[in-house]
């Protein structure tokens, strides 16, 4: 018998982007590479404990045939004599189809499923049933786009008991039309923890690096200009990195500028003009991690900085 995944998901669709996805979070190696299956042009798929990975490409052609997510389910158990020790989560592209999920008489407790609109989370092995009213409750409540909403979930999950066996690996995998590299396909983000003491919260690190260096932004109407204690701890933070050599000062001047365009080239930051990332530390500096070490400061300002502007 293959080892059983004690996991939690979301899968979920943002009508507004287009966007589709799953996140998920699990005691067990690698659980991007089991759980989630997603296309723009069909849905979002979660298969899990015991996970029979065949439900995801079969899932998303049944959601491309035209079956609605409960019919689909219906098809992928009905052919699987395993079934009641499987689980399984679908969310489909059209905004007037339900998303659904099936949760196998024969799967650890605590075992269970929620759906709303849009969404549907799904776990077993967890802690307690709190831990999917919790995934739920955050995901409705949460501003922001999908990526967000989805990593705001896992985190609500874990907090309220989570796996019962602890945590090892999470991911966040979504699609978009013609959202993936240079527009070539639908791979919007995909990052993937496969080991970690703190697989979310790595997650949420990695994923936010990934949006500033991949994932684009409308250009803001106006920029600020960094100054002050800002300006200061930002060319300190450049210096201890060895992108900077002056004295830190008030005026954020050519040099400190230089520096910042040279950190920008270094970490592929090129979707993003200097101006911008100097307004996006100017407006994040102030709430982003300040026992972080300098890099990861740094990135997470700028990340804030950005979320006030709607992703292209």
């Amino acid at each position: 018998m293959p080892p059983r995944p004690s996991t939690f998901s979301i899968a979920a669709r943002d009508p507004e982007t287009d966007a589709v996805g799953v996140a998920v979070q699990s005691k067990f190696v690698g659980v991007g590479a089991v759980v989630p299956f997603v296309s723009a042009d069909a849905g979002a798929v979660a298969t899990q404990s015991f996970a029979n990975v065949a439900y995801g490409p079969d899932g998303l052609d049944l959601l491309r045939e035209g079956h609605d997510p409960a019919e689909a389910i219906d098809r992928l158990t009905a052919a699987d004599e395993e079934a009641p020790s499987r689980q399984v989560g679908v969310v489909g592209v059209d905004p007037d189809d339900d998303p659904a999920a099936f949760t196998g008489d024969e799967c650890h407790d605590h075992a269970g499923d929620r759906q709303g609109d849009h969404y549907t989370v799904q776990g077993n092995i967890l802690e307690n049933a709190e831990t999917l009213d919790a995934m739920a409750a955050t995901f409705e409540e949460t501003d922001g786009g999908l990526p967000e909403r989805l990593i705001a979930a896992l985190h609500a999950g874990n907090e309220a008991g989570g796996d019962k066996r602890g945590e090892q690996s999470a991911a966040l995998y979504v699609a978009k039309p013609e959202g993936g590299y240079d527009g070539k396909n639908d791979r919007w983000i995909d990052v993937r923890v496969d080991d970690h003491e703190r697989p979310i919260d790595e997650l949420e690190r990695v994923f936010k690096i990934y949006d500033v260096t991949l994932l684009e932004r409308e250009a803001p109407e106006e920029t600020r200009e960094l100054t002050g204690e800002a300006a200061v701890a930002v060319e300190s933070a450049l210096a201890d990195l060895g992108f900077y050599d002056g004295e830190p000062a008030g005026e954020f001047g050519g040099d400190a500028r230089d520096a910042l365009e040279s950190f920008r080239g270094m970490n592929n930051f090129e979707n993003h003009s200097l101006a911008v990332l100097e307004d996006a530390l100017a407006r994040g500096w102030e709430n982003a991690e300040s026992d972080a070490d300098p890099e990861t400061r740094l990135v997470d300002a700028i990340w804030r900085g950005l979320s006030r502007l709607d992703r292209a």
